[in-house]
């Protein structure tokens, strides 16, 4: 094989869901990308940050006994699932329950290097090669039908959909339009609790709001969110939350020490609208963006 450890993997842009003509769709799994090196009966797994991880995951060491190649690389998404077989990310942070690997991509078979191949090609190559398994599977691809299977994953509060254009090949370590990333999002209203310093071209406003959600009488501390703002944007905040300012924390219990030290509070009595991946089990947003205050949006 031509391919060596460690490889910059393929990734997509984040785009909107493009016509069902020219593309195929698969569910978007939220998880760690993994790359999988199997060779001489082992496995050899690495991260996006081209980082060996193999011995952080035992429960996959048994993954050549499924290859049905002496070699192979073979590209994934690492998850966690939880009691209902949904992956959850903040699962995977923790692993405290078993990861599984969900391949949808192979770049090379034996001595064959596969990412010149066409992206049918190398999805039935990747079928033929691997054998599904409890830590181990080929989730199915769909061509056409993207509304309907993006649909179905908003049902199901999955992340989204990755849209990949019928064809194209496996270009190592570039951005390619040719695979797109199309994720649903959640909108929620969360009370705003401070702010954190901001550093570089926000040194004059802030860097994050800090916000909470109401549990019982306490207001629970659930992240910060620093995307969403045009400049004007941070300066019109910064206006409005200036008066607000107090030395009494809000949230109950306080946000961690990393935060707090950069934190100045302010009385919880502007609401935002975010939007988010997901809540995690600890209670925070994720992948947080401002859309605006109460009453904006």
């Amino acid at each position: 094989m031509t391919l060596q450890f460690p490889i910059v993997p393929m990734k997509a842009v984040l785009g909107v869901l493009p016509p069902d003509d020219g593309w195929a769709f698969e569910v978007k799994w939220d998880g760690y990308r993994t790359l999988a090196f199997v060779a001489g009966g082992r496995v050899r797994l690495q991260s996006t940050k081209g980082i060996d991880v193999t011995e952080r995951y035992p429960e996959l060491g048994d993954l050549p006994a499924s290859v049905n190649a002496g070699h192979a690389i073979l590209d994934a998404e690492l998850v966690v699932t939880d009691e209902t077989g949904k992956p959850r990310f903040d699962l995977v942070q923790r692993h405290e329950r078993e990861a599984a690997l969900y391949f949808f991509d192979v770049l090379a078979i034996n001595d064959t290097d596969t990412t010149g191949l066409g992206y049918e090609d190398r999805r039935r190559l990747l079928d033929d090669v691997v054998e599904r398994a409890a830590n181990w599977t080929v989730p199915a691809h769909h061509i056409g039908g993207g509304e309907a299977l993006l649909a179905a994953t908003a049902a199901q509060q999955l992340e989204g959909v990755m849209a990949k254009r019928l064809g194209s090949t496996y270009q190592i370590g570039a951005r390619s339009k040719h695979w797109r990333k199309v994720k649903n999002r959640t909108r929620v209203d969360v009370v705003i609790g401070g702010y954190t310093t901001g550093t570089g071209n926000r040194s004059s406003t802030f860097g994050s709001l800090l916000v909470g959600r109401h549990v019982d009488d306490r207001l629970e501390f659930a992240g910060g969110v620093g995307t969403g703002f045009t400049q004007r944007r941070l300066d019109e905040l910064l206006a409005v939350l200036r008066p607000l300012r107090t030395n009494v924390c809000p949230f109950d219990p306080p946000p961690p020490r990393p935060v707090v030290r950069t934190a100045t509070w302010v009385e919880p009595a502007l609401t935002a609208s975010l939007e988010i991946a997901e809540i995690t089990n600890d209670g925070l947003v994720r992948q947080s963006s401002f859309v605006g205050l109460a009453g904006e949006t």
